[in-house]
């Protein structure tokens, strides 16, 4: 592989856009395939002890990142849409007291269809959330029930209902490559998905992740490798063709209806990230900073009551770590960033990349405009194998 040339990254001229991201990490149960660190809520589960927990951890960060606007919040988990709304509420609350949250920040929160309540939407809403994610995966009972979910398609479509009448902006999470689904049946939950009219959607092919039950036991009736392209060809053709813009490896939206949140990671932009097992990063004007919170929400609580900033571990970002780490995010936009955030986000010299970016054009995987970061329709495919180029 084509070395990468490597000085010392400079100082950086200007810090990113910050954005907040707030993990909730209960669910009513756990999904067989989720790998997210996600906890059954059990009743003794207190929500106001964990609110002030991620409002104390939030007040810890404050010295890495005074004076900065927070441009996006993202409460995700787990199933935030557990808590309350008055919950949601003073969480908001505490987060504007503590930190400059513009006023035209894109607020997300989400939400299963299992734990749908009219009033509770309406209270989300109240609270400041601009912006509900709806964790629908299908609209087949039978692939519901496979998946462990605890909602079905009337629940689900009664959500999304409720959800566009109450918010900005409405995504919805699909599966696909599901269990005993062939393309027919993928096509059948992209058009009920189009039919609600939200202008968000994020497609995901269904993966057997490590450490979950579907890792050490896969469904016998999981589409074969082939089965599965054809699938994912033609769910992604169906979304495009309904003036969908894939802009980013698993999300397709309506033209200005990109989630900025989301689009602030793929951008190398940073965030904080508070609560449970949450991943923040965070540039200084002269390095970049990992951060991880303790994993399981009882280390997390007891961590945050003793002394708040022994919940996070911080990780220096290296000089030969940051080429894969900028480009294993920028690459997943359809459209790429401009070349020149590689020396305005990560401090290092555009000619440190000469080689890798050279022989990555060569193989066809990158584009070869000089403005733009971009992966060719084959790189976005092998994006894995483009990917290595940037390894140190």
């Amino acid at each position: 592989m084509t070395a990468i040339q490597f000085s010392q990254p400079g100082q950086l001229k200007a810090l990113p856009p910050l954005s907040l991201y707030i993990h909730l990490p209960w669910c009513v149960q756990k999904c067989p395939y989720c790998d997210f660190n996600s906890h059954t809520a059990k009743a003794e589960n207190d929500q106001e002890r964990y609110v002030d927990a991620l409002l104390a951890d939030l007040a810890s960060e404050l010295p890495h990142v005074w004076g900065r606007p927070v441009e996006t919040i993202f409460i995700g988990g787990g199933t935030p849409s557990l808590f309350s709304a008055a919950t949601i509420n003073r969480l908001l609350a505490g987060v504007r007291a503590l930190v400059r949250v513009q006023p035209a920040a894109e607020i997300t929160l989400e939400a299963n269809p299992g734990t749908f309540e009219r009033e509770k939407f309406e209270g989300f809403r109240d609270a400041g959330i601009t912006r509900l994610s709806i964790g629908v995966q299908s609209f087949n009972d039978a692939c519901l029930k496979k998946l462990g979910r605890i909602h079905n398609s009337g629940e689900a479509l009664a959500a999304i209902e409720t959800a566009l009448h109450l918010f900005e902006r409405v995504n919805i999470d699909l599966m696909y490559a599901l269990p005993g689904q062939d393309v027919a049946g993928a096509l059948a939950d992209v058009q009920t998905a189009l039919a609600t009219g939200v202008s968000h959607i994020s497609a995901y092919h269904l993966t057997m992740e490590p450490n979950t039950p579907f890792g050490h036991t896969p469904p016998p009736d999981l589409p074969a490798d082939e089965a599965a392209q054809d699938i994912e060809d033609a769910v992604q053709q169906a979304l495009q063709e309904a003036g969908f813009i894939h802009y980013e490896t698993s999300a397709f939206a309506k033209n200005g209806q990109f989630c900025r949140h989301n689009l602030n990671y793929w951008q190398f932009g940073d965030y904080l990230g508070i609560g449970a097992g949450a991943h923040g990063k965070i540039s200084y004007h002269n390095r970049i900073e990992r951060t991880v919170r303790k994993r399981h929400p009882n280390d997390y609580l007891q961590a945050i009551a003793t002394d708040p900033a022994s919940a996070a571990e911080r990780r220096l970002v290296s000089r030969e770590d940051l080429p894969f780490e900028f480009m294993m995010n920028a690459l997943r936009l359809t459209e790429g960033v401009p070349a020149a955030w590689l020396p305005e986000r990560t401090g290092l010299s555009s000619a440190a990349l000469a080689q890798p970016l050279l022989a990555a054009q060569q193989k066809g995987l990158l584009d070869t405009d000089p403005a733009y970061l971009r992966a060719t329709p084959l790189g976005r495919r092998f994006l894995n194998d483009l990917l290595q180029y940037f390894l140190a």
